[in-house]
């Protein structure tokens, strides 16, 4: 009698566990389901105002500070052909002429001294977008969003040009004297302008490394921009891949 208590004691304790487990099983299933569920609700619903605002304040801080901070890097201007600074196009004219006559080495500190100031002032860039961005309405965030591909890059052109070449100006200034580039550029042109029947070459060289360093950071926001529309790995996040993919159900 005894033997037989602890058999059914044993059974019922054994059928008790397998319920339980069970239970855990398929309570455990269902909670994965629902978080499933949700998470992929949350990234793919349709965003508010705020988020979407928030959204793309997001991208764009991740896009212009990965800008801003690849041209500031040593080579950043040098090393990339798309930005790369060369002479000015009416100094370019007299390239072949200048080198024609030994002057290949001070040909070629000039544009090394023009990228490196071009480099030294995008340093100063991230400020001033991180300030653009944050004043950045709901308005033009949805603009931007459901704009053009570049639509975030003309909001920028718009908004911070007159601030960069304020600050700009005269860190290029400082830096082109830093580098000697105002001496090698003036030792060249006075070179070019001695020759007999050319016509001399005048160019105001801050104010055309400041134009073109800007250029060269809209150019690279211009690049992170299209990157975050068109890379689905670009969205990091799950407010950025939320927000861009409405932009992208909107546009199709």
């Amino acid at each position: 009698m005894k033997r037989t208590n602890i058999l059914i004691a044993s059974l019922a304790l054994i059928l008790f566990t397998n319920v339980k487990v069970r239970a855990q099983i398929k309570l455990s299933d269902i909670f994965k389901k629902v978080t499933e569920r949700s998470s992929t609700t949350t990234a793919t619903g349709t965003p508010t105002t705020l988020e979407i605002g928030q959204g793309i304040k997001e991208a764009l801080q991740i896009g212009v500070s990965a800008g801003a901070d690849r041209l500031s890097a040593k080579d950043g201007f040098l090393g990339n052909l798309a930005v790369k600074i060369l002479m000015p196009p009416e100094a370019q004219k007299v390239e072949k002429t200048l080198r024609s006559i030994g002057l290949n080495k001070l040909w070629d500190n000039v544009v090394l001294s023009l990228n490196r100031a071009a480099e030294d002032a995008a340093t100063e860039a991230k400020p001033i977008f991180i300030s653009a961005i944050k004043q950045m309405t709901i308005a033009d965030a949805t603009n931007i969003l459901l704009g053009n591909n570049n639509a975030a890059t003309d909001y920028f052109k718009r908004v911070t040009t007159s601030q960069l070449m304020q600050k700009f100006s005269p860190i290029v200034t400082t830096s082109l004297n830093k580098v000697n580039a105002t001496k090698y550029y003036s030792d060249l042109t006075s070179q070019y302008n001695r020759l007999p029947l050319v016509k001399p070459v005048n160019t105001n060289l801050t104010e055309y490394v400041t134009q073109k360093a800007i250029d060269g950071l809209f150019i690279e926001v211009a690049k992170e921009e299209l990157k975050i529309r068109g890379n689905l790995s670009s969205r990091s996040t799950t407010l950025l891949q939320k927000v861009f993919g409405y932009a992208d159900r909107k546009k199709s």
